[in-house]
């Protein structure tokens, strides 16, 4: 590398070289031969090959596996200010584009397939949430933070506050401790309260962004729930780890004879119960606390089949490569269980939001469920995580989110 670099070098082997020109932007740590100039953790470096050519810049982390997140392949890119926010409003513009009139409610950053690594950034109306999981990430948050907030409301956005989750285990990998609350953007307020209001697919719900799962609320099912509303009508429906009631109310909205919610959590029943009195919705609506495993148990040992839709979105049951061939056997006996308690001609909604569960595996879970249950599957749809959530083909663990849409034909 001939150019004048003011980063420290981080020397990569012929196998990782190999991995980032193909095109994916982490370095493992056992593919970093050597570090000059004992840069700091979390400080921007050079990726170079053994023979010296560069590779890109990135965040060094000195605690991770993923030793290296790159931010760029451009060696003429200088990382300030300006540069953070022309991605900050690339990022933006692709939302608008994509989201048109949703983007009140949407992601507007998605980690590495923004090249923000490890950072997410979720718009709730007027608040944004952020989760930081990378320790490059959070050195530069007092320049990005401000950043991100300035160019949504240059474009009449109206962010009032980002407030952060960072309570979450992953970490502790970076070196990082957990939290959560509001962060401070200089000339910007604390907001008073950390529940707001969105409209989605024409419904509205209230958001707790401090209490809620993950940031609050699970955007990416977006516009699977409305493939859901158009197959409701005058169905009895099933919603099962329903969270805050998303795709139960949208199947009232679609004209469902009655819909039960189900969740173990009391805490999102109850935020489910009152979006759907929000939405004038809950004559059609009742909602169970319970363990969704042992109530579809109970209905199957009854002999009662009284949904003819059944939805099954469940938190992730992986989240490591060690435990796929477990969470495939959950998968398959909630799926299973669901698919022997709908009637012939009935539909069924399967999802998993874990990347670390192929498509390939989950469709063959797919196929050994209804095998049990004694049925075949008709496939209506299959669809992905809305296009606030990039997928970007280089980069396979931002293709995460499976979801299918069947009608039950019965062997």
């Amino acid at each position: 590398m001939k150019t004048q670099r003011d980063f420290p070098k981080c020397t990569v082997t012929q196998k990782g070289t190999r991995w980032v020109e193909n095109g994916h932007p982490w370095i493992y740590e056992a593919e970093v031969l050597s570090v000059e100039d004992e840069p700091e953790n979390g400080a921007l470096v050079d990726a170079v090959s053994e023979k010296g050519k560069y590779l890109g810049t990135g965040f060094l982390s000195l605690r991770s596996k993923i030793r290296i997140r790159l931010v760029s392949r451009n060696a003429n890119d200088r990382f300030d200010a300006t540069f953070w926010k022309r991605r900050v409003q690339y990022a933006w513009d692709y939302r608008k584009t994509v989201m048109g009139e949703d983007a009140s409610a949407c992601r507007v950053i998605f980690g590495e397939a923004d090249a923000f690594p490890g950072l997410t950034v979720d718009r709730f109306n007027d608040i944004l949430v952020a989760q930081t999981l990378s320790v490059g990430i959070e050195r530069i948050k007092p320049i990005l933070f401000p950043l991100i907030v300035e160019v949504l409301n240059a474009d009449g956005a109206g962010i009032k506050g980002i407030y952060e989750r960072n309570d979450v285990a992953i970490r502790a990998l970076e070196g990082l401790e957990q939290g959560k609350g509001w962060y401070e953007i200089p000339g910007l307020p604390t907001p008073d309260s950390a529940v707001t209001e969105i409209v989605e697919n024409g419904i509205s719900y209230l958001v707790d962004v401090e209490n809620g799962q993950k940031t609050g609320y699970f955007l990416d099912q977006k516009y699977n729930r409305l493939a859901v509303r158009r197959i409701a009508k005058d169905r009895n429906v099933l919603d099962c780890f329903t969270h805050t009631g998303s795709f139960a109310l949208n199947a009232a909205m679609g004209g469902a004879k009655k819909v039960t919610a189900v969740d173990i959590s009391e805490t999102a029943i109850a935020m489910a119960r009152a979006n759907a009195e929000r939405n004038g919705l809950i004559d059609r609506m009742e909602f169970v606390t319970a363990d969704v495993f042992d109530l579809l148990t109970q209905m199957l040992q009854e002999g009662k089949k009284p949904y003819d839709l059944i939805i099954l979105d469940p938190p992730a049951f992986t989240k490591s490569r060690k435990t796929v061939q477990s969470a495939e056997r959950g998968y398959r006996e909630i799926n299973s269980a669901a698919l022997k308690l709908l009637p012939p001609g009935g539909y069924f909604a399967t999802a998993s939001c874990s990347h670390f569960m192929p498509t390939e595996l989950f469709e063959k879970m797919l196929v050994r469920a209804a095998s049990d249950a004694g049925v075949q599957l008709r496939q209506i749809e299959q669809r992905q995580q809305a296009p606030d959530h990039p997928i970007l083909w280089n980069v396979p663990e931002t293709d995460y989110l499976k979801f299918y849409l069947f009608q039950v034909v019965r062997n």
